[in-house]
């Protein structure tokens, strides 16, 4: 997901949030694609019984913020963290969780990063008509009004909230930007490391050029290697039913392959520069749905990047289409998925990370203490709640004895700006230890 304005956090899915949200759907509201009302009524929530299918865990969560809840990162069903003072950021060679004091100031480097950046900005396109992947693309499509509905509304397949369903999608065309940054530091004459972040591009999320500036500034630090930056523009639109939800919050090696074979070649063409092969060398970044991408390239290709780093990712149930192998998509990355073991196989009941063989990755992630919460009206599922994915992550990757540093921000939104500036520099540093 994208970041959204949290008075009142407009989906691309149409409607509102308004904390708590466990209100069902009035019978006066409007309905999709003419069907009866009562089929697309959103279930009634579990909040009352963790060891029923579906279960929404709102234990001690403060719903008086009249924007997102505002989360107690002591909260006893959350993993031990390091309370941090106030404007100290975590060791750089300690590994674990912390919780960033409420105070987000821009660190030193930024004022030598304002000179910069120095080195090349190259920028071409990409089109899905010279692409071989994700060809064509997605988009919701709005048929005709039907006589008593609105005719775009998704809503959950019957007795079960995790599978949403969208009435009306389409095949589209896109066109992206990528911007490779190269910095003169470089050497030319042999395969060179790099990170690639999604939601980059024109319209991305973060502006590349911060990146760049910041990544100099470290260079010349001599904290992280001589590197190239890539930004890879998303594929439009956001959520479930858009070519922005389908490439990044498929949980598969799909989207890591697909910049392996048709955006990394290009990089070095436009470049005229040698990537490295060495996982160890190879670096991924994203912020939200991004995020969630820059986990599923690592895990899912651990012989292509073996880091990690992502600001509030998108640890939930955002996989759309629909798939019944793994049908909590991200959220199966650290936890179960949240159905009755009753009605389905084990093979459903399984999340990837605790019960694989460990992988070598080093990761590093943020959420912030006001990060996202159920955002998506029909799907009261028990896997939309973005600070306690974070948490369920952290506790899997510290029993695990994963390489990894998790981030809870106080005074933090979604994908937030300030609590970026602050740690971006460390974060950096850490993830190329």
């Amino acid at each position: 997901m994208k970041p959204f304005p949290l008075s009142c956090i407009l989906l691309s899915l149409g409607g509102c949030f308004f904390p708590p949200f466990l209100t069902p759907a009035s019978a006066g509201e409007k309905t999709a694609d003419c069907l009866p009302i009562q089929t697309l009524l959103p279930p009634a929530p579990n909040t009352t019984d963790p060891k029923a299918p579906f279960f929404i865990d709102t234990r001690g969560i403060d719903f008086s913020s009249p924007m997102m809840p505002q989360r107690d990162p002591h909260n006893p069903t959350y993993p031990a963290a390091t309370d941090l003072p106030d404007t100290q950021l975590p060791p750089i060679n300690k590994m674990g969780n912390f919780v960033l004091g409420p105070t987000h100031q821009l660190t030193k480097e930024w004022n030598e990063a304002q000179n910069g950046p120095h080195g090349r900005v190259v920028s071409f396109t990409l089109s899905s008509q010279q692409s071989h992947g994700f060809s064509p693309g997605i988009t919701r499509a709005e048929p005709a009004s039907c006589p008593e509905g609105y005719a775009d509304a998704p809503y959950s397949a019957p007795g079960d909230p995790s599978h949403l369903i969208i009435p009306h999608t389409k095949e589209s065309n896109w066109t992206r930007s990528i911007d490779l940054y190269i910095p003169s530091s470089v050497p030319y004459d042999r395969p060179l490391p790099f990170l690639i972040f999604g939601d980059g591009g024109e319209d991305g999320i973060y502006p590349g050029r911060d990146l760049f500036a910041m990544v100099d500034v470290l260079i010349k630090q001599h904290r992280i290697p001589p590197m190239v930056i890539i930004g890879v523009g998303a594929g439009g639109g956001d959520a479930q039913g858009s070519e922005r939800g389908r490439e990044y919050d498929t949980m598969s090696g799909a989207y890591a392959d697909w910049v392996e074979h048709e955006i990394l070649p290009r990089v070095e063409e436009e470049g005229h520069i040698q990537l490295s092969r060495n996982p160890d060398d190879r670096a991924t970044m994203g912020f939200s749905s991004s995020g969630a991408a820059a986990f599923a390239m690592a895990w899912f290709r651990p012989n292509l990047y073996h880091r990690v780093l992502a600001y509030s990712p998108t640890l939930t149930n955002q996989q759309w289409p629909h798939n019944a192998e793994l049908p909590g998509g991200a959220w199966q990355l650290h936890s179960p998925w949240a159905g009755s073991p009753k009605t389905h196989t084990l093979h459903y009941e399984s999340a990837l990370m605790p019960n694989s063989p460990h992988k070598p990755l080093r990761i590093w992630y943020e959420v912030g203490d006001q990060d996202l919460f159920y955002p998506v009206h029909a799907m009261p599922d028990g896997m939309h709640d973005w600070v306690l994915a974070g948490e369920n992550m952290a506790r899997v990757l510290q029993n695990n004895h994963y390489n990894y540093q998790f981030v809870f921000s106080r005074n933090a939104n979604h994908v937030d700006g300030p609590t970026i500036e602050q740690t971006l520099p460390e974060a950096l540093e850490w993830l190329w230890k």
